[in-house]
């Protein structure tokens, strides 16, 4: 059985050795591990999976080769409650989403005034009145594409046009322990060391090059000390959608205040416009001026948002379009001021690549940023590095 499994993983492309695979059986010879499934699954990658990066398509690999031969702990637990109360929630065939009419924004605007007006009371369901549970353009918890959500939380259409309501953001904490060793592999990545200044270390690869070529007499070979150099600009979306991405994005925020010395970072709210501030338990007081962030730092600092760029496309386009401010300009035009003042830029995207194409937002902003939106994961973040490390 277990040479079978050797050749499955051959099969998966996994580099996995004649002599790694003598050691898993050396290993169970000796009751090195238990005899559960797990226990064989830890001890398995451990012996046959050299690089951390290989981890995740290793278990792809074991669990395709065991599947059904023991019972997995968790698979007899209930479904979680939310789930069920989704399921409860009013559902529309495809012909009646389609006669939920998007309104326009000034239109859409122009029929919240009118409600507020008329409106004497509660409402919930229908499909007029500022309520809870209907087709309405306005309210929360509804089933119309593109509206106003007033109070309560997102239905997880995610298309809201504005919220009414004061939305409280937490900080992402730089201090977490970074929880998947894939994502602090893929995290190395995004250290960039430049060497400068006065020959003051021993260049060890240099020295047995320049032995070697002296017909084995010793050339001391000496370097600049490294210097961690490079310096980032990081924008950080927080709330709404992106509370779905705290955990990766409060990993990626550690490792950044961990590797680079020369970091400043903000945040913002699904799209940058003219202000951003650095705590978000105070961020309708201290504000920055986007302006002042250009002025202050130069255009050597590698800019890099993350952020899932999931919202209305309204908040991107159109003036007034943010879902707490009118703001005076369209979020577009933020956007491109930045791309002007750092050259080096990237976008990290924790939402699916393949989902991409389907979030009308995401494509605005892929196109504004000129196609550097990359995904948060080790290929995206390698790739994003790559990017960032080109002259310009």
């Amino acid at each position: 059985m277990l040479i079978d499994f050797f050749l499955h993983l051959k099969a998966r492309k996994l580099p996995v050795s004649t002599r790694e695979f003598l050691t898993v059986l050396e290993g169970l010879r000796d009751h090195v591990c238990g005899h559960s499934i797990d226990d064989f699954y830890f001890y398995a990658r451990t012996c046959l999976v050299k690089d951390e990066s290989l981890y995740d398509r290793f278990d792809q690999a074991f669990g395709e080769y065991f599947k059904g031969v023991t019972e997995i702990p968790g698979l007899d637990a209930e479904l979680p409650e939310d789930w069920l109360r989704a399921m409860m929630k009013k559902h529309l065939s495809a012909e009646e989403r389609a006669k939920l009419e998007k309104l326009g924004w000034d239109k859409l605007m122009e029929e919240f005034r009118k409600r507020l007006k008329e409106q004497k009371g509660r409402h919930q369901g229908g499909s007029k009145w500022i309520g809870t549970g209907g087709s309405s353009p306005f309210g929360n918890n509804g089933t119309h594409p593109e509206g106003i959500r007033v109070g309560g939380e997102s239905a997880g259409n995610r298309t809201a046009v504005k919220v009414w309501d004061k939305r409280e953001f937490r900080n992402l904490d730089d201090s977490v322990e970074l929880g998947t060793r894939n994502i602090k592999v893929a995290l190395r990545r995004l250290r960039r060391f430049a060497r400068d200044g006065a020959a003051e270390e021993l260049d060890l690869d240099g020295t047995i090059a320049a032995t070697a070529r002296n017909a084995g007499w010793l050339d001391l070979m000496m370097r600049p000390e490294r210097h961690n150099a490079v310096k980032v600009l990081l924008f950080l979306d927080v709330g709404g959608s992106m509370d779905d991405h705290v955990k990766v994005c409060e990993e990626l925020f550690s490792a950044c205040r961990l590797e680079f010395k020369h970091l400043e970072y903000f945040y913002f709210h699904n799209c940058v416009y003219e202000g951003v501030w650095r705590d978000n338990h105070r961020r309708h007081n201290e504000r920055t001026p986007v302006l002042d962030v250009i002025h202050k730092y130069g255009p050597d600092y590698k800019l890099i948002f993350v952020g899932d760029a999931t919202m209305s496309p309204y908040e991107i386009l159109h003036p007034h379009g943010s879902v707490e401010h009118m703001n005076p300009e369209p979020g577009a035009a933020w956007l491109r001021r930045l791309l002007d003042a750092y050259p080096a830029a990237a976008w990290l995207n924790p939402e699916p690549e393949r989902l991409w194409p389907y979030r009308q937002s995401i494509e605005l902003i892929h196109q504004i940023m000129g196609t550097r939106m990359f995904p948060l994961s080790l290929d995206g973040i390698a790739r994003a590095m790559q990017s960032l490390s080109k002259k310009h």
